[in-house]
């Protein structure tokens, strides 16, 4: 697969710019190494723009996942949170996507099977509180989500755009003319 490198990928200094507006402190960035070795201890694999905020610094805060120091096991249930979710709403809100096929009867039965439809959709990796980046490795440009369930919405068309409307005053949108970057299944969501 080619990588997908849209004109105005988030450059480092760039990223040290953005993330002088945020409201909590920043430590150091994560290497290419504590990346990678993130990557491998979580299974799954950042966007490019994400590689490059985090390696310009690691902002801490209770909002903020930290890949260098936090629990593991926090840690996975935010990278769990999407799918979860989605799954809370089959279980309990009979959601279910015409696409899956015949609903099961049996909400166990449903849930199984959408958490089988579910295993091959792209992660989406936290970046602040509920708001996620699907981790495409190689990529740039794709949409932050706020991500609640199935309740999901547009928070920028990219990592940065993100970033100005979120924290910084007066940020100039990014958004494209045509609308976010379509992410295979979370963008049926938000069509």
């Amino acid at each position: 697969m080619t990588p997908v490198q849209p004109a105005g990928a988030l450059t480092p200094e760039e990223a040290r710019h953005l993330q002088e507006n945020l409201r909590e402190p920043v430590r150091p960035g994560l290497s290419e190494a504590e990346l990678d070795a993130v990557e491998r201890r979580f299974g799954f694999r950042f966007a490019a723009d994400h590689r490059t905020f985090l390696s310009a610094g690691v902002p801490i805060g209770d909002r903020w996942p930290d890949w260098r120091c936090g629990n593991p096991d926090q840690l996975r249930k935010r990278l769990a949170w999407p799918v979860d979710g989605v799954l809370y709403d089959v279980e309990h809100n009979g959601f279910w996507l015409p696409d899956w096929g015949t609903r099961p009867v049996g909400p166990e039965d449903a849930v199984r099977e959408a958490r089988r439809r579910l295993a091959d959709v792209p992660q989406l990796v936290p970046v602040c509180g509920h708001r996620y980046l699907p981790g495409l490795p190689d990529t740039t440009g794709y949409p932050v989500l706020s991500v609640y369930q199935t309740d999901i919405i547009v928070y920028g068309s990219d990592l940065r755009d993100y970033l100005h409307r979120e924290f910084a005053t007066g940020g100039i949108s990014t958004a494209p003319p045509d609308g976010p970057r379509y992410i295979p299944f979370w963008s049926r969501f938000i069509d």
